[in-house]
């Protein structure tokens, strides 16, 4: 089974100097009769044998540090067993964060107008349908003014078929009758009936088009039939959010013109959902799968560090840079709360798939955070038996970090206690004993 889960350490900490009395000493002092007179000046003799001066018994102790239980807590300081993990092999990418693409929303005019009222700022939340900008609109007036004209006229053709229907029809039954009236004369009222239907026909034709004009420019059902309903003009039109979001892009301002040419007046985005974009060589696309997992560092520290997984993989490769985008998906919770921010430069770490998918070998693995670079080499610090709240350093042999995990070749067992949290309070500690003991 392969851990991916990856620990997050404290943050660098400036130690006041007020806080020095939590901690004792770094390394165990010499023992009382050890010969050390610090009050006393240099003996420039040698020293005579059996005068207690053995460094060798102090330097038993020069790679510990005891701390007090406050200290203990107040820097987190956490024991853990060393266990193994199935360390599967990654690659790091460059990478940068981007929105949600299919969670944006680009605001435009859909007729041509004055911004007489912006109802958003930027950074303002919104919810799907509400109002962002109001535009007063002489083409839209003169839109409603034409519908109502070519609704009126649809209207009056209807009852001219009606009664040339029915002239028509009494023509035809005095002819039956032979009741004065030419053939002549009910061909006449005939043609007219027809006439009344074409130019029916041809009023609500245009009564349509007119009423489609009004969708085209924005108009719903509602508001179509209000205006028809009242006859009252209203050039306004209110722009309204097509998503729920936030307004992170806004290119209009009051008073300004607008038109459906322009590409946008308001961006919105659902931020809580964002997008990791790496540039991967084409050499290393082979060994991606989607679903892999990855892990996305944006800025320093382990702190922030986030999990995802590749979700999507361009079938294109650039040919100017020989790279693929890949994207990484992280949950919008373990996004450091709004800390990370599209434009971000980042850097993905993504578990590459083995070739035949067998697994790797489990090997004993720490976090990244405990250990600790002490005398030019890799470090961690175990607890030392029988002492409470004493910590001894253990130099390792490690690998290449995989996903905040340290591969540990020496120097560390399977169930061994190690410090996994809080080790950088005892390297400090322990600089601090090493320089007083260099007197």
């Amino acid at each position: 089974m392969i851990h991916t889960q990856t620990r997050r350490s404290l943050s660098p900490i400036l130690i006041p100097a007020l806080s020095l009395a939590l901690l004792l000493p770094s390394c165990k002092k010499h023992q009382e009769g050890d010969g050390h007179d610090h009050g006393a000046a240099p003996a420039k003799q040698p020293h005579a044998e059996g005068d207690g001066h053995d460094h060798g018994a102090g330097e038993e102790h020069a790679d510990e540090v005891k701390l007090t239980s406050e200290a203990v807590e107040r820097y987190g300081v956490k024991v853990d067993e060393a266990q193994m993990w199935a360390l599967k092999p990654t690659f790091v990418a460059p990478a940068r964060v981007g929105f949600n693409t299919e969670a944006m929303a680009h605001v435009g005019s859909p007729l041509r107008g004055r911004a007489v009222e912006i109802k958003v700022r930027l950074g303002d939340q919104v919810k799907n349908d509400d109002p962002l900008v109001l535009v007063e609109s002489p083409e839209l007036g003169q839109a409603q003014a034409d519908y109502l004209l070519k609704r009126t006229a649809a209207q009056t053709a209807a009852p001219q078929v009606d009664l040339a229907k029915a002239a028509w029809d009494r023509a035809k039954g005095l002819l039956e009758q032979s009741q004065g009236i030419s053939l002549t004369e009910v061909q006449k009222r005939e043609a007219e009936y027809k006439a009344a239907v074409a130019n029916l026909k041809s009023a609500e034709a245009t009564a349509v088009a007119a009423e489609n004009a009004l969708h085209l420019l924005g108009m719903d059902q509602k508001a179509v039939e209000e205006l028809a309903s009242t006859g009252e003009i209203a050039p306004r039109y209110t722009i309204r959010a097509a998503i729920g979001g936030q307004v992170v892009q806004r290119e209009v301002t009051l008073g300004e013109l607008v038109n459906p040419e322009r590409e946008s007046l308001m961006v919105l985005a659902d931020t809580s959902t964002l997008w990791v974009l790496a540039d991967v060589p084409e050499a290393r696309l082979p060994s991606i799968a989607l679903g892999a997992k990855a892990w996305v560092v944006v800025g320093s520290g382990t702190n922030n560090k986030y999990e995802g997984t590749v979700a999507f993989i361009a079938p294109l490769v650039d040919p100017t840079t020989r790279t693929a985008q890949v994207r990484i998906e992280v949950p919008s919770t373990a996004l450091g709360n709004g800390a990370v921010k599209p434009g971000m430069f980042a850097q993905v770490e993504i578990v590459a798939t083995e070739a035949g998918g067998a697994e790797p070998t489990p090997q004993v693995a720490v976090p990244q955070e405990a250990v600790q670079t002490v005398e030019g080499g890799p470090a961690v610090f175990v607890p030392v038996t029988g002492e409470p709240n004493t910590f001894q350093k253990r130099a390792l042999t490690v690998g290449p970090t995989v996903g905040g995990l340290v591969p540990v070749l020496a120097g560390l067992v399977e169930g061994e206690k190690f410090v996994a949290a809080g080790s950088f309070i005892l390297k400090a500690e322990l600089g601090k004993g090493s320089a007083a003991h260099e007197h």
